[in-house]
Parts: C-alpha cells; structure tokens; sequence
C-alpha cells in the first residue's frame, strides 16, 4: 500500500504510538477489531543503526498489523536517515514518524522527543534527512509547545516547509506532561494556520470523545492512546459511531475472548515465560470493569496461561459479571462529560 495522508478517507483513524504498549501483539489485536492505521511504539535511531538486536526486533512487521507507521526517536539527522533507511529496506512499513513530543526526562535529557521543539533548526533538518533516505511519507508527532501552547504554530509551520507530509499534534506542552486536559481549541488554531494533514491527539478515552474531538478540532483525523489501552473496541466503536449507528457495548464474553487471543499472541511473540509482561495488560482491560476487583489479584499473580484462562472462565460464569460494563465503555452515561474522565 503506497500511503498518502492527503487522499486517505477522512476522518482519518489510528493508534498512537505508546512505548512498551504498542508493539506487534497489540497492533494485531487492535486490527482484528477495526480498521485503523497502526504507530508502532519508538524505537531509537541510534539502537537501529549500532544493529541492537532487540530494537530490531521491535520493528518487525506481521501482515495482519499493515498499514503500519514506524515511529522513531534521535536527534542527529545522519543517524535517523539511516536508521529510517534500515527499516525500510528490512521492514517496508508503509512510512515513518518522528518523535518529537515525548515529555518523559530520559528522552528529553539527551536532546531527543520533545526537546526538539526548542531547536527547530534541528528537527528541520532531521525531516530533510529523512525524507532523503525515503519514499515513503515522513511525519512528526509534537506536543503544543514546551511552556507555551502557542509555540506549536511557528514550529509546525517549519516542520510543514521542511517538507513534512503530516503532523499529530498532542493537546498539551511539555510541562504539562499529561496533566490537565488536552486543548482541542489550540489544535484546531493549528490545523488552519497549515496547508498539511494534522491528526488530534489527547484525552480521547472513549469513542464518543474521540467523536468530540474529531468535531472540535476539525482536524483529518486523530490518533488514540491510552483510550486504547485495555480498550481496543474503542475502534469499532467510532467506526460504528461514524455510520450512525449506537456504539456497541463490550459484554464480558467479549472481553474475555480478546483478553485470552491477546494473551496468546503476546506468548507467541515473547515466549512462554512472559506471562508477567502481559499483567500490565491485564490491569488496562479491568480498569474501571464493574465486579472485576475480586479478580484482579489472582490474575495479576497467576504464573501460567493455563492459570490466566481459567480465572478468565470463571470471572466470565459469575453472575455478578454478565452484565458487567467497563466505565471507559462507550454507553456509559459519564463517556460524554469530559471532565469525569480525564481527572
């Protein structure tokens, strides 16, 4: 698939690439739900090029999670041109993303993710080199700003005449990190100050937000994150939302199968021994789940996928279960007040 953010149906719909969250097994089961573009969690330029088989690894592609976005973070132009260039000879992804809004202190100490905002000089020229070493579209994830949320005009405005083919822009700045709420009113001041593709990102937690959002910004379209972790129903909720139709709610059956084919593709992935891994997972799909707090200890504890599955089975036969409704669901009545979800 050549991917072009111009002509792809609008609103466009995708997952937001999360470090340690987005990696294959997730993708696969977001896109056995939906039919969003994938980001795949970061990967260091840097880590790409010295050959970490690890990272690497990080960057292979199943045919199930196509079409997919490689999201990588550096600062040193050479270096993410040729890292960019690795992964596209070894993986073909269908393009790449910068990295330029992480708030986390490891990123930004050594002058990568949302540092490059207050060198734009810099993350200029870093979109250069990239789009050189590639055919394929180069865009650029940022936040607001650093302090400032009006920072982001003259900064993407920069990334656009660099050449960038779009740019998702995070509601908040750096020193916000994720507290607050995202400022959809900034981000659409954004979409009309360029002629490029711009994505909204922040606060969607539900598929009726994520339809709030795509009304207020008036951006192309919008990335989800967190709103997809433990909930990746999110998708197919919009999408239902966006033909009209009521969202469906998820029932425990439902839950319990996704839990249960995540779980696999995750020890298929990993191997047998990371069960442990997949708990943070597990904590995400019982997060606000009615009548899961009984549960959450052994299955956080259970040490094999035989052990996982059959706490599953018995949390989905308890009666007090069967109509049991996550309060992130779409159908519940505070998923439209904004300010309950996201304090």
């Amino acid at each position: 698939m050549q991917l072009n953010w111009k002509t792809l149906p609008h609103p466009i719909i995708a997952l937001s690439p999360m470090a340690d969250m987005t990696d294959s097994p997730f993708c696969r089961i977001v896109k056995s739900l939906a039919s969003p573009i994938v980001f795949r969690e970061m990967v260091s330029s840097e880590a790409v090029v010295r050959g970490n088989g690890k990272t690497l690894n990080m960057t292979a592609i199943h045919q199930d999670e196509r079409p997919l976005i490689q999201q990588i973070f550096g600062s040193d132009p050479d270096v993410m041109a040729e890292a960019v260039r690795i992964i596209d000879r070894e993986q073909n992804p269908e393009g790449f993303d910068v990295n330029m809004g992480c708030p986390v202190y490891k990123l930004v100490c050594n002058f990568n993710g949302a540092s490059l905002m207050k060198d734009p000089e810099k993350a200029v020229s870093i979109v250069k080199a990239m789009r050189a070493a590639t055919t394929k579209p180069v865009s650029v994830k940022i936040r607001l700003g650093w302090s400032e949320p009006t920072e982001c005009l003259t900064f993407a405005k920069a990334l656009e005449d660099a050449g960038t083919s779009m740019i998702i822009v995070h509601g908040r700045t750096k020193m916000q990190g994720y507290s607050g709420d995202a400022d959809w009113d900034m981000i659409r001041q954004l979409k009309e100050h360029v002629s490029i593709p711009i994505l909204a990102n922040g606060d969607m937690f539900t598929a009726k937000l994520a339809m709030q959002a795509i009304e207020q910004t008036k951006c192309d379209g919008i990335l989800i994150a967190r709103g997809a972790l433990g909930n990746p129903w999110i998708f197919s909720q919009l999408e239902e939302l966006l033909a009209g139709k009521p969202a469906t709610p998820i029932s425990i059956k439902e839950r319990v199968r996704v839990i249960k084919n995540h779980l696999a593709l995750h020890l298929e992935h990993y191997g047998e021994k990371s069960v442990t891994t997949f708990r943070k997972h597990l904590t995400w799909y019982l997060k606000g789940l009615d009548g899961a707090k009984k549960y959450k200890e052994r299955l956080h504890t259970a040490p094999t996928q035989k052990d996982i599955e059959f706490i599953l089975d018995e949390m989905q036969a308890d009666p007090e279960m069967k109509d049991a409704i996550s309060h992130r669901d779409a159908t519940h009545p505070d998923a439209g007040e904004r300010m309950k979800l996201t304090k």
